[in-house]
């Protein structure tokens, strides 16, 4: 089986940074390959029904506490203490979408990831401002105004969508879902507290 781990993706997810550095690590420590697979949540969420756990959840008692009791001890374990809940969550994640989408039909999306990431999640990046997010991704060699002005094309938002339409078709119905096997085959995992299953699959090599 080829060492790769596909990531489905989208910034506005609290998940979606929790579980990149641990992952990264992984991927790295078994010298696998790391895709990621950049999709609109909310387009996810509205083809398979699902919510946000803390909007689903909320009538549910003690079940969204436990949550965050879970969130505290995965942040504790991996080392995460810089994580901070963005102040504008849950922001509008579309432009961001579609310019990952852009940087990686560059072969940059990781790279472009990386250069966001704690931006927005430990630093809490005004989101609304294009300032803001192109002066974090000059900082990573983006060229920040091509890649906002091809995410107005339709080609980018109709790649975006169809990345969207293509892992609920996989069976994806949330951030974070990820495929460990070739591309576009692999075996599906849902969520950060998949780590060790997807360590065994990878150790098979």
């Amino acid at each position: 089986m080829a060492k790769r781990v596909e990531l489905v993706f989208d910034f506005v997810s609290p998940n979606a940074y929790l579980i990149w550095w641990p992952l990264r690590e992984l991927v790295n420590r078994y010298e696998a390959e790391l895709d990621v697979v950049p999709v609109f949540l909310g387009g996810m969420h509205k083809l398979t029904g699902n919510a946000p756990p803390m909007l689903r959840d909320a009538e549910v008692k003690g079940k969204n506490e436990y949550a965050m009791l879970e969130m505290q001890r995965f942040i504790t374990r991996h080392g995460l203490g810089n994580f901070a809940m963005h102040p504008q969550f849950p922001f509008n994640s579309i432009t961001l979408q579609r310019m990952l989408y852009a940087a990686d039909q560059d072969g940059r999306g990781v790279q472009f990831v990386e250069a966001l990431l704690r931006p927005i999640w430990e630093d809490g990046l005004d989101i609304s401002s294009p300032e803001a997010i192109g002066a974090a991704l000059e900082k990573a060699r983006f060229d920040a105004g091509d890649l906002l002005a091809r995410a107005q094309t339709d080609a980018v938002k109709q790649g975006l969508a169809a990345n969207t339409d293509a892992v609920v078709a996989r069976g994806a119905f949330g951030i974070p879902t990820m495929f460990v096997g070739p591309r576009g085959q692999g075996e599906m995992f849902f969520g950060k507290e998949r780590l060790p299953q997807i360590e065994e699959l990878l150790a098979k090599g």
